[in-house]
């Protein structure tokens, strides 16, 4: 007997089989589990690189997250437009290899005794990636060309493409060239949550270079930090091993002490334009951790930005980052709201530019305003916890002050120029000669009357 979608029904043995099957597997993983909450945190602290889901990737610009030059990692290998770089990969082995006077073997054994581990961190790592045997030696071979590569790549940077005893002056990648015209695209697909290599892997690979100094991981995320962050203006020490760049990058934006609010109220507060009409002064802060923005005495002190054609890119994937990995918090995303906030229009963006808070390196305020007020805050949220919503509540609190307007109104019109202000004491005398000079004419008069 056929059903109505044309189909024979299912077989009642086939459907017990199946009933079975799901229940041993569920019992196994009950029983794996043992009701302790301690066994899913070991597994899930395990993944600490990601697959972007379409549901982010539609909100934004799907571009951001996906490698321009270069594959790192197995995510995008053998992407058709980053086969070109493959055979420079294997290059750099082979400098990097060369240079150290060590036996090729001794890099491989070194990624491949951490090999389950580095595997573990790419979630949703394809089969082809997983496993032991062979599967486990291609990944091994991945893992030893990308890393290599990556340090071969740094290694230029630090030395401004002075690379000429290693490699040949004209050579298409590791050279002054080179430095020129691909650097800034490596630097860019480091920061792609997808293209994540794990410090791990290039902590390995430097141990076997120098043991001595690479042990000590702060001489890795420091490698790290100087290529990811050379226009900070202070690099802050991370005195442990981070999970990979992109991570690296996330602490040295959010870095200090700010504890967490305890209240649950959200605030929103005015744009920078009403905020400077009610009187509030803007200034930089001290530090340029995005979590440096404090309200203090009517002054509102932001840490100064710099926005140009690779903040959305290094956004989005920082933003993406704190939605996929538990461990990463909310800081940046945080922000990102708060300068959604803060900016309504061009002429907030160059009140913040005209205080030294934005720099511009877009082509107009219009632009920077459209990113931070629009492109960047798609779909984010920013924490209940966030101290970031008790400066949006202080900073509202104080809008909302008439008399604070008042003086602001007062202070704008009257005392910013000079040339209304020279007006305005010369009205004040005027009125006050007029006054005084009535006063002796009716004096006598009334003196008289007396």
């Amino acid at each position: 007997m056929m059903e109505g979608n044309g189909m024979p029904p299912a077989s009642p043995t086939c459907t017990r089989s199946n009933s079975s099957m799901w229940v041993l597997e569920m019992e196994k993983k009950l029983g794996d589990m043992n009701g302790d909450p301690a066994v899913e945190m070991v597994r899930w602290k395990r993944h600490s690189i990601y697959r972007v889901p379409e549901r982010i990737k539609n909100l934004h610009n799907s571009k951001a997250y996906r490698p321009e030059l270069v594959s790192l990692g197995p995510f995008h290998h053998g992407h058709p437009e980053l086969l070109p770089m493959e055979e420079h990969k294997r290059r750099a082995v082979v400098h990097l290899v060369k240079r150290s006077g060590k036996p090729l073997r001794d890099f491989v054994v070194a990624v491949a005794e951490a090999a389950p581990q580095l595997q573990e961190a790419y979630k949703d790592l394809g089969g082809e990636w997983r496993g032991a045997g062979e599967t486990r030696e291609r990944f091994v071979e991945l893992m030893v060309t990308d890393g290599c590569f990556l340090l071969e790549a740094m290694r230029m940077d630090s030395l401004r493409g002075k690379v000429e005893e290693d490699y040949a002056p004209n050579d298409p990648v590791f050279s002054k060239y080179g430095y020129l015209y691909l650097w800034n695209y490596i630097q860019s697909d480091m920061v792609v949550v997808e293209n994540q290599l794990p410090l791990l892997l290039l902590q390995r690979l430097l141990i076997v270079l120098d043991p001595d100094r690479y042990q000590n991981a702060s001489w890795v995320t420091g490698l790290v930090l100087n290529s990811l962050c050379p226009w900070r203006r202070h690099l802050v020490a991370i005195n442990y091993l981070g999970l990979h760049p992109l991570d690296i990058l996330h602490k040295s934006l959010t870095h200090g002490d700010h504890p967490e609010r305890t209240g649950s109220t959200a605030y929103v507060m005015p744009p920078a334009v009403e905020i400077h009409e009610a009187g509030i002064r803007f200034k930089v802060s001290d530090t340029d951790s995005l979590l440096g923005i404090n309200f203090e005495r009517g002054v509102l002190s932001m840490p100064a930005i710099r926005v140009d054609d690779t903040t959305e890119k290094k956004f989005l994937n920082l933003m993406a980052f704190e939605r996929l990995h538990p461990g990463a918090g909310n800081d940046v995303t945080a922000y990102v709201i708060f300068m959604d906030n803060i900016i309504s229009s061009a002429r907030d963006v160059a009140l913040l530019r005209s205080k030294n808070i934005i720099e511009c390196g877009l082509g107009s305020d219009e632009e920077v305003a459209k990113l931070l007020s629009n492109t960047l805050n798609k779909g984010g949220v920013m924490s209940p916890s966030s101290r970031l919503h008790d400066v949006q509540r202080q900073v509202k609190a104080r809008c909302r002050m008439r008399r604070n307007r008042w003086r602001a109104n007062f202070i704008q019109r009257y005392l910013r120029n000079p040339w209304v202000f020279i007006s305005l004491v010369a009205a004040i005398v005027l009125l006050v000669a007029t006054l005084l000079q009535t006063t002796y004419t009716i004096w006598p008069f009334y003196k008289r009357a007396a």
